[in-house]
């Protein structure tokens, strides 16, 4: 029996104006995923470029997306790699947000987004058509078209290139984001770790200046609930508020730290 595709709750949120908040799971667990959709985040991003399984390891990839299904979250993905047939695998397992890590032109990322669609720009895209998971192994009702309306794809700003070049950058067609990542782009500019070197916050004024100016949604980090909000004033609508690990440190910190006993 044919069925309804779902409709990506996080696209759907940030085309109403909405901002949306998410954590970052460093344990890739499915059992967390399940947890924090239950919490109410409204995604759960995965970064399989600094740490994780490997993205083509496809049954660990399934019992996420299954965690996040379960509880009605979304998965946003960050790829190890911006190829277009690593694009289309996790298309197919059933993701539906992803971004890609350290492009430098627009011609990178038209390539992926392309890759991404089976329409693409009033031509034809290069999406591979077959029945995996994201078709429902072929009883999904109108695949092509529900998948080209849901997915969506981004790219982080993570390089002093990605900066020089982002008006050509956000002018690709069917870009979803963009996701700016100021370790990485400290790093590229050569102030490695300093995320307030005034020329790594100029860089990042840039690009959120003109993304917001080109009506391209901004994502990024968030240093504690001030910031999360102040960029939220400021624009952004995907915004991190923290991780698996962070949170893990404050609450068991916080219950040695208040422990009044001897443990000697």
């Amino acid at each position: 029996m044919a069925r309804p595709l779902p409709t990506n709750g996080l696209r759907a949120q940030i085309e109403d104006g909405g901002v949306a908040l998410g954590v970052l799971d460093n344990t890739y667990s499915p059992t967390l995923v399940e947890f924090y959709g239950d919490l109410g985040v409204d995604f759960v991003w995965l970064d399989f470029e600094h740490g994780g399984p490997d993205p083509w390891d496809a049954a660990t990839v399934e019992n996420l997306l299954r965690a996040a299904d379960g509880t009605g979250t979304e998965l946003l993905v960050r790829l190890p790699d911006s190829s277009p047939t690593l694009v289309r695998k996790a298309l197919d397992l059933g993701v539906r947000n992803l971004f890609l890590p350290r492009v430098e032109s627009a011609a990178e990322v038209r390539e992926a987004v392309k890759s991404a669609r089976f329409r693409y720009d009033g031509a034809a895209g290069d999406r591979g058509l077959a029945a995996p998971r994201a078709r429902r192994w072929g009883l999904g009702e109108n695949y092509v078209e529900a998948s080209d309306r849901e997915t969506l794809v981004g790219t982080t700003i993570e390089t002093a290139a990605a900066v020089e070049n982002i008006d050509a950058i956000l002018d690709v067609p069917e870009l979803g984001f963009v996701f700016l990542g100021p370790f990485d782009l400290s790093v590229s500019l050569g102030h490695p770790g300093e995320i307030d070197h005034p020329e790594v916050r100029e860089a990042v004024e840039t690009v959120r200046s003109a993304a917001v100016a080109a009506g391209v949604t901004v994502g990024g980090l968030g240093f504690g609930m001030d910031d999360v909000n102040e960029k939220a004033e400021n624009g952004y609508q995907i915004l991190h508020v923290g991780s698996t690990t962070g949170a893990l440190q404050n609450a068991v910190s916080g219950w040695l730290d208040g422990f009044e006993g001897a443990r000697e």
